[in-house]
């Protein structure tokens, strides 16, 4: 079977599994995992080669920036003492734990706190996609979701630090100290700086593809010049990310926020699905290469457990902590006992783990084989394997069993939203300067009230106009589709029979195609 075969059946593989786990409501993971395992067992598979220094500067930029583009600063600031808690405190104890025990094999230090950096930061991608869909109170998400990018950061601060000290023989307590303020000062400059020469940017373009140009480059860009500067790209990234979320929307246009987000969403799916299903082939490479005796699958078995049992011991504590009674109310946890299993639960290994284990080197700068790399590989991809399947089947039914599903609506909270937007809008258009023309201004208000008649009319037939009215929402739907098909087979046929130019047709495919989307909510 050629490369070109495999990568083909992968990619397949993935399109089909992803709409196939929302109904069978499994975590995508957990069924990209196991298709990969299944497609690495298949005899004349060619495995699927990685180079380990390329592997963190491809992966880890795209997904650590779309992560920042599906949260705020505001949200983190609010929740900042659960988050720390468990992106620092907790993934430094989980590393900890892991050294120790690994040490207890028969690792030496070194190697053993490579593979605690390794094994420590959960993912968050799992957990926080079955918390949105059974709408678990919107702290605990965040908490999950600011849990998942922030301990990547102080994982990777520990990793670099580890890995630096096991390659170049000894890193002493002076030096580690001095690259652990390097990367965290250095890598939120640069990643502030960036930020800010990138909202100069955007506001200079006004292009839609060159803006998005710009988006995609320089979350690769800022993670390469802190690790120059021996700062962390990580930190680099995530500091850019959340700037430009905060600051530097109105600096892009309408066409740029929304190609831009359509392709962060698409990289986020893509390399994240791929780097799931890229467990199975490395498994079984090292697997066929090594041979491992029982030792190592105990220690994997031991390492495993005592990352689910720490981080269940860890929680409540450290709730109790969030919760005291000197803390602003703005501040203390809003969940209890309930939601603190969910998220105790929601431990799943996932991309950096796998990410950090196949990036390793291969030889120390002595020449010598990196020490326990197979072993360390192993047992990072088993973690994610065992997690995956533990924790990603059983969280579902875990929130339905405890019952912590919220009552909240986010289509209702949308149509409120919009509807204050437009009727804003209508405001500040009823009352333009008398010397705006009258043919503008009637225009704009006529505008404006379409959107909030139509916006009404449609909200009254989702919904029901009283509590003793259905809702038509099966109804309107195919209604909308139907209308949006008629719509777009119009402008498809004008575009074949040559009555407008290709650039004339896709300008209004793309207001059907963006009205189609906002109105099939």
């Amino acid at each position: 079977m050629s490369d070109a075969l495999v990568a083909g059946v992968l990619v397949a593989g993935v399109v089909v599994l992803t709409p196939l786990s929302d109904r069978l409501r499994v975590p995508s993971p957990v069924l990209l995992t196991i298709f990969g395992l299944g497609v690495a067992l298949v005899p004349r598979v060619p495995q699927v080669a990685l180079e380990p220094d390329l592997i963190l500067p491809i992966v880890l930029p795209p997904l650590l920036f779309a992560a920042t583009q599906r949260a705020t600063a505001r949200e983190f600031r609010d929740n900042a003492r659960p988050i720390l808690l468990l992106a620092v405190g907790l993934t430094l104890a989980s590393a900890a734990l892991a050294a120790w025990i690994a040490h207890l094999a028969g690792l030496g230090w070194g190697a053993a706190w490579v593979l605690g950096a390794v094994v420590a930061p959960p993912d968050p991608v799992a957990a926080s996609a079955v918390a949105r869909r059974l709408r678990l109170p919107d702290r605990v998400v965040t908490v999950l979701e600011g849990e998942g990018m922030f301990n990547d950061a102080a994982a990777l601060v520990l990793y670099g630090l580890a890995v630096t000290s096991v390659v170049s023989g000894r890193v002493g307590p002076g030096e580690a100290t001095l690259r652990l303020v390097l990367s965290v000062g250095v890598g939120v400059g640069v990643g502030l700086a960036l930020g800010w020469l990138t909202r100069l940017a955007l506001k200079a373009l006004h292009d839609d593809t060159a803006e998005t140009t710009v988006t995609v480059a320089m979350p690769f860009a800022a993670y390469l010049l802190a690790e120059q500067l021996w700062g962390s790209g990580v930190l680099a990234v995530l500091a850019l990310g959340l700037f430009l979320r905060s600051y530097g929307t109105p600096a892009i246009t309408s066409g740029g926020w929304l190609l831009g987000r359509a392709v962060w969403r698409f990289a986020d799916y893509l390399i994240t699905s791929l780097v799931f299903v890229l467990i199975g082939f490395e498994l079984t490479d090292v697997l066929q290469s090594n041979g491992f005796d029982g030792a190592t699958v105990w220690l994997g078995v031991s390492v495993v457990g005592a990352l689910i049992v720490g981080r269940i011991v860890w929680m409540f504590p450290a709730v109790a902590l969030a919760r005291l009674p000197q803390l602003p109310d703005a501040i203390r946890p809003s969940y209890g006992t309930r939601e603190t299993v969910v998220v105790a639960w929601a431990g799943m290994r996932g991309v950096v783990t796998i990410a950090t284990a196949l990036a390793l080197p291969m030889v120390t700068d002595a020449g010598s084989p990196f020490p326990d790399r197979s072993q360390i590989v192993f047992v990072g991809l088993f973690c994610v394997l065992v997690t995956l399947v533990l924790q990603g089947l059983t969280l579902g039914p875990l929130v339905k069993l405890l019952g912590v599903g919220g009552e909240g609506d986010a289509a209702h909270e949308v149509v409120l939203l919009r509807r204050q937007a437009i009727e804003a809008a209508l405001d500040s258009a009823r009352s333009l300067p008398d010397e705006v023309p009258a043919p503008v201004r009637t225009a704009v208000v006529l505008q404006y009230e379409g959107y909030l008649a139509a916006q009404e009319a449609l909200h009254d037939a989702r919904f029901g106009a009283s509590a003793q009215e259905r809702d038509y929402a099966p109804e309107l739907r195919l209604a909308l589709a139907r209308t949006s098909e008629v719509e777009r087979d119009l402008v498809l046929q004008a575009r074949r029979s040559g009555q407008v130019s290709g650039e004339v047709a896709d300008e209004v495919m793309q207001d059907v195609e963006a009205r189609a989307v906002r109105e099939m909510l």
